[in-house]
C-alpha cells in the first residue's frame, strides 16, 4: 500500500534543510533475506539528490538500527512490521562523528523506540556551537560511546574505526560494522559504489533526474527513460565534484528568458529557471567514474579531495584493515548503490590502487574541489600538511 503524504512527513527537516524537504518518501528492500534490510530516502540539494541508506540488521536480540533516516510514520510502520517478525529494535547506531543528515534524525529515532540503546561514534561535535550531546535530543541515561564504552554485539559483529581524523573545525571518524553470519560489511560516507542506471529509489520520486535532463530552462518535465538515465549521470557528477567540469553557467539574460516557458510554469520546474549549460563531452568525466558500466567500490570523491587529502595513509590502513575480514562478501554503504558483492581481494587492490595513483588531484573534474581546499587551508579552517604517501 502506498503512504500517504501525511505518513512521509518530516517536521525536523528545517534544522537541515534538503530536498525532499518535509516530505520523505522511502523505499524498503531486503539485501539478505531475514537478515538485512534497507531503508532508503532522497537527500540533496536544489534536486542534486542521492539515496541515503539506513541498514537494519537481525541480531540475536532483536533489530539494530545502522545510519538512521528520518523516522517518518512510514518508516515507523515498516520497522514496527520487522519486529512483529524480529524482535525489538534494540540498538540505534551513529557511526559517524560528522555526518549532518546522519546524526540530525538519531535523537528522533531513539524517542520512537525507548528501550533501545544508542550508540555513537566518539569525537562527536556540532557546528557552529558545540553542544552536550543532551542538548542535541541523545538520551543521556541510554547513550554510549563506541570503543570507549564497548561495541554492541560484540559477539556476533565487529567494528572497524577509520580516523579520528583531524578536520580543523571537527573530528573526521566513521566507524564500519561487519556482520559475520552474513558476510555483509555496514559502511557510511568514506566508500560507495556508483549505479550506471537511475536508483529505483527514483521511482517514487523521478523529479530530480528530469530536472537536470534538460538542456534548457524552457524545456518542461517530460518522464522517460532515456532522459532519467541522461538526469541521472548528471546528478552523480554534481554530487562527486559539485560543480562539474563540462559545465558553463549561461548569461542571466539567456537564462531569465527561458523563465514561464510554457509547461514550466510551476514549483516544480523552479518555473523555468536552470542555470547550467552541459558541454558536448559532459558524459567522459560519468564514464570515469563509472568505468565499463560496472558498479565497483571506490572513495567518495568529495571526501577524497576535501577530507583525506592529506590523510591518505590512514584510509589505505584502514581499507587494508577491512581487506582482513576473511568471511566478507557484501558491501551495504549508505549512499548509492547496496548490496555491492565484495571480497578481501577486491579492497586489497583498492587499496593499491589509492597508494600507486594520483591523490589530491587539482585538474579535471577535481577543478572546484580542489578550490576550495586550497580556500580552506589558506583560511586555516583545516590543516595545511602536506599530502601524505
Amino acid at each position: 500500500m502506498t503512504a500517504t503524504a501525511a505518513e512521509q512527513r518530516w517536521p525536523w527537516w528545517p534544522l537541515l534543510p534538503l530536498y525532499p524537504y518535509g516530505r520523505r518518501r522511502t523505499l524498503v528492500r531486503e539485501l539478505i533475506a531475514e537478515r538485512l534490510w534497507s531503508f532508503e530516502q532522497l537527500q540533496g540539494v536544489w534536486y542534486v539528490a542521492v539515496p541515503i541508506r539506513m541498514t537494519v540488521l537481525r541480531v540475536r536480540e532483536g533489530l539494530l538500527l545502522y545510519a538512521p533516516v528520518a523516522p517518518t510514520a512510514e518508516v515507523l510502520a515498516q520497522l514496527h512490521q520487522l519486529e512483529e517478525h524480529h524482535g525489538p529494535v534494540c540498538t540505534i547506531v551513529l557511526p559517524t562523528a560528522s555526518g549532518l543528515e546522519h546524526k540530525l534524525p538519531v535523537p528522533a529515532m531513539a524517542r520512537a523506540f525507548p528501550a533501545a540503546q544508542v550508540w555513537v561514534t566518539p569525537k562527536q561535535w556540532s557546528f557552529p556551537l558545540s553542544l552536550p550531546s543532551a542538548w542535541l535530543g541523545f538520551p543521556p541515561s541510554r547513550t554510549r560511546v563506541l570503543l570507549t564504552d564497548g561495541v554492541p554485539h560484540g559477539d556476533q559483529l565487529d567494528w572497524l574505526p577509520l580516523g579520528p581524523l583531524d578536520l580543523g573545525l571537527g573530528t573526521f571518524m566513521e566507524i564500519a560494522c561487519f556482520d559475520r553470519a552474513s558476510g555483509s560489511l555496514l559502511l557510511t560516507d568514506a566508500l560507495v559504489a556508483i549505479p550506471p542506471e537511475p536508483p529505483e529509489l527514483f521511482d517514487l520520486d523521478p523529479t530530480p533526474l528530469l530536472f537536470h535532463a534538460r538542456e534548457r530552462g524552457d524545456e518542461p518535465l517530460v518522464d522517460d527513460p532515456a532522459l532519467r538515465r541522461r538526469g541521472w549521470r548528471r546528478l552523480v557528477l554534481f554530487a562527486n565534484y559539485l560543480r562539474p567540469r563540462p559545465l558553463e553557467v549561461p548569461p542571466l539574460g539567456e537564462v531569465l528568458s527561458h523563465c514561464l516557458a510554457p509547461g514550466c510554469r510551476r514549483p516544480r520546474s523552479h518555473f523555468g529557471f536552470y542555470p547550467f549549460r552541459w558541454l558536448p563531452d559532459w558524459q567522459a568525466d560519468f564514464e570515469a567514474l563509472v568505468p565499463d558500466g560496472r558498479c565497483s567500490v571506490q572513495v567518495a570523491a568529495v571526501l577524497e579531495r576535501l577530507v583525506f587529502p592529506r590523510q591518505r595513509n590512514a584510509l589505505v590502513a584502514w581499507i587494508r584493515g577491512l581487506a582482513g575480514l576473511r568471511e566478507l562478501r557484501w558491501l551495504v554503504p549508505c549512499h548509492y548503490e547496496a548490496p555491492v558483492a565484495c571480497s578481501p581481494a577486491r579492497l586489497s587492490a583498492l587499496a593499491d590502487r589509492i597508494e600507486a595513483g594520483p591523490w589530491a588531484q587539482d585538474q579535471g573534474p577535481w577543478l572546484t574541489l580542489a578550490g576550495i581546499d586550497r580556500t580552506l587551508v589558506k583560511l586555516g579552517v583545516v590543516p595545511g600538511e602536506e599530502a601524505d604517501g
